[in-house]
């Protein structure tokens, strides 16, 4: 993700670092399986819920379409994971290091279960970052605050206002080419291209989601002396994007109704949900070249809304957007702060 620095900054931590036991280190790393599986669990809507919607792809089709890719992503995307933890924070080595980086990943866990919980999409990246910088604060460590302000604040307003605009206008140079009954037939047409649409999110979620639980590994295995962190392990790649794929999989249904049935009612055609899936593809993947981390979640839902906003205003659902803003608003503090409890519990150990 972010680069500057991030050797740097890995090669001073491991000077004088003493090895610790694997047992910590293995609880650490079980914590971010099963964060790359909530990850997965929570992203998956953002692939699977409109084409769904739409009547493009079955279920049981889209979620293994999504599986499928966004395993595929993840393999790809390990090159990205270089310097994301150090952008943000510098943990201390050992075990109070290992702490930071557990209650990070069960704060961010245990938040993506409570969205989804509530139906409700929320963005993954930034319930980790929530989570080391809540941890990191009580451990008494160093905060790089521009990096959050890059990594957090700039991309949760950016990416959902560029999604908002490109998917409306999209959809407004339709509607000026064609009347609405050839729009409509369009939209009956456009089977192909959601399904790839949608296919190219769920590609984009595996190269962006789970470099970042990778990068937590590779931080969590330097600085417990087990591993240089020049390179991320094999086996840290496998397991991750593994992990990663099974929780898109099991597909996180509630959210899946949310995005596809709740922001545009009935549900959007398939010409808004083809050029909202296309917009947020765009911005993944321009996001992946400048290697920045970005939220799926929040800018294909964004997208939606401004696909919506072609239609009648009286089809989306505001309720539920305003909803869904104040779950944005409140991930990153609420992240931060539940793991500044499990933090302050850990080091009390």
């Amino acid at each position: 993700m972010l680069r500057a620095g991030g050797r740097g900054r890995r090669g001073h931590r491991r000077q004088g670092v003493l090895r610790v036991d694997w047992l910590p280190v293995a609880l650490v790393l079980a914590a971010a399986l099963i964060f790359a599986f909530s990850n997965g669990f929570q992203d998956a809507s953002n692939s699977i819920a409109i084409p769904i919607a739409t009547g493009s792809l079955s279920p049981r089709l889209a979620v293994t379409m999504a599986a499928t890719l966004g395993l595929g992503g993840a393999v790809l995307g390990h090159t990205l994971a270089d310097g994301f933890v150090e952008a943000l924070v510098v943990p201390p080595s050992g075990a109070a290091g290992l702490s930071v980086i557990g209650a990070a990943l069960v704060a961010a866990t245990a938040w993506n279960l409570l969205m989804w919980w509530f139906g409700m999409p929320s963005s993954s990246t930034h319930a980790l970052i929530g989570g080391l910088t809540g941890a990191s604060l009580v451990a008494g460590t160093s905060v790089v605050w521009d990096g959050v302000w890059v990594t957090v604040t700039l991309p949760m307003l950016l990416s959902p206002l560029l999604g908002l605009v490109l998917a409306c206008g999209a959809l407004w140079l339709v509607a000026r080419i064609v009347d609405t009954r050839s729009r409509t037939q369009v939209g009956r047409d456009m089977r192909g291209a959601q399904v790839a649409a949608a296919g190219a999110v769920a590609l984009g979620n595996g190269l962006q989601d789970a470099a970042k639980t990778m990068a937590v590994v590779v931080v969590a295995l330097t600085i417990s002396g087990h591993a240089s962190g020049e390179t991320v392990p094999w086996w840290v790649v496998a397991s991750v994007a593994v992990a990663l794929s099974l929780g898109t999989y099991a597909g996180g249904w509630r959210i899946v109704r949310t995005l596809g049935r709740r922001i545009i009612r009935p549900a959007p055609d398939r010409a808004q949900g083809t050029v909202a899936q296309a917009s947020t593809a765009a911005i993944q993947y321009l996001a992946a070249v400048l290697h920045l981390p970005v939220s799926s979640t929040h800018t294909v839902t964004a997208a939606l809304v401004g696909a919506g906003l072609t239609g009648p205003r009286s089809a989306l659902g505001w309720t539920v957007i305003r909803q869904i803003l104040l779950v944005w608003v409140c991930t990153f503090p609420g992240a931060a702060a539940l793991s500044a409890l499990v933090c302050g519990v850990l080091l009390a150990l």
